[in-house]
């Protein structure tokens, strides 16, 4: 049985800003771009009273909320505090799995404080993050990182909630249906037309009838529902690509146009491979239209490459291998199949066993 926290900073970038400029807060802010071409990256809490939401677009987000601040993002004060933060949570375990700047998982069966309670653990987290930032945090505490993940969006704002042991299957059964893992629009709407709409329905479905209806999938669903999620805790995250990407501030109808944009997408991804020490053998061009939607090119070389020539041509011959459907408004290039990678052949086990004793 394991104790994990889920924590999760509330409106992090957006919070910061309004931390560092006072005149901002308790204003709808933005951080990101609010031209026709801008992204909302996060908005704060008075943005989203009016529907501002991140990967919103910055237009949408203006005619959501005319009196919208927008702010352009400054990634290295965000990674500053995100260590600030990170320290706190080294203080009571080295099983920390970062997900984010502004999230992570931490287990906290075994801790350094060796406090038996992980709500209380939790809530002197919080504290001391916002002594230390100046910040708000949530969290989630339970079983497995599935709960403690969907527990920490409970009483967001600067709040937590724990789901004990023996509460689990209550929880599970009360939560919507697309709060589970792997299900997305599509997929709700498929367990809709099943009659599957929270997590009760979920459980009185036979693994055989999901697995019928979502493939292998159908054990997860199967699995998860009862409480079962046996991922750990990953104290070490090897990425598993690396990308660059930009976007246009007009749309590419032509591959020559294009070419200048990925020379400076290739530098700039192998600056980042070369920063890392990483190499990849898959090169994947990223394709945007016009109208949204998204078309990736792959091709898998024998040889490792870091370099920007040899990420460049092979990314040009992508861009070459069949015509494009409309103008572009984004490329990116990404690189996997990295020589960080390492196989794992850890088992997964069939099931967990409950302890109702065990204290929370």
């Amino acid at each position: 049985m394991k104790k994990i926290i889920h924590v999760d900073m509330d409106a992090f970038y957006a919070s910061v800003e309004q931390r560092d400029q006072p005149e901002l807060r308790g204003k709808p802010l933005a951080v990101g771009g609010g031209s026709r071409r801008g992204v909302v990256a996060a908005a704060s809490y008075e943005a989203r009273a009016f529907g501002v939401r991140s990967a919103m677009s910055g237009a949408m987000a203006r005619k959501l909320c005319p009196d919208l601040i927008f702010v352009k993002p400054r990634f290295d004060r965000y990674r500053e505090i995100s260590g600030q933060i990170r320290d706190i949570f080294y203080e009571y375990t080295d099983l920390v799995e970062p997900l984010s700047l502004d999230e992570a998982y931490l287990d906290v069966t075994e801790n350094k404080k060796g406090m038996i309670s992980a709500t209380l653990m939790a809530r002197d987290i919080r504290r001391k993050i916002l002594e230390k930032t100046g910040l708000t945090a949530s969290a989630g505490i339970s079983i497995n990182k599935f709960i403690a993940k969907v527990a920490s969006d409970i009483h967001k704002p600067n709040g937590q909630k724990t789901v004990p042991p023996e509460e689990v299957q209550d929880f599970l059964h009360a939560l919507d249906i697309r709060k589970f893992y792997g299900v997305g629009k599509v997929t709700a709407d498929r367990m809709y037309r099943l009659g599957i709409f929270t997590g009760k329905d979920l459980y009185r479905r036979e693994e055989a009838f999901l697995t019928e209806h979502f493939g292998k999938s159908g054990t997860h669903y199967y699995q998860i529902v009862r409480g079962i999620h046996n991922s750990p805790v990953q104290p070490s995250r090897t990425p598993k690509s690396v990308g660059a990407e930009r976007t246009f501030a007009d749309n590419l109808s032509s591959e020559v146009f294009m070419l200048e944009k990925l020379e400076h997408i290739a530098g700039e991804l192998a600056r980042r491979l070369q920063a890392k020490g990483m190499a990849g053998k898959t090169v994947t061009l990223k394709i945007k239209y016009s109208d949204f939607r998204l078309q990736t090119r792959s091709r898998t070389l024998d040889w490792y490459l870091a370099s920007a020539d040899l990420i460049l041509e092979t990314a040009k011959s992508l861009l070459y291998q069949e015509p494009l459907e409309e103008s572009v408004r984004l490329l990116g290039i990404s690189l996997s199949n990295l020589n960080t990678e390492k196989e794992k052949t850890e088992p997964m086990p069939d099931s967990v066993s409950v302890q109702l004793r065990f204290e929370f």
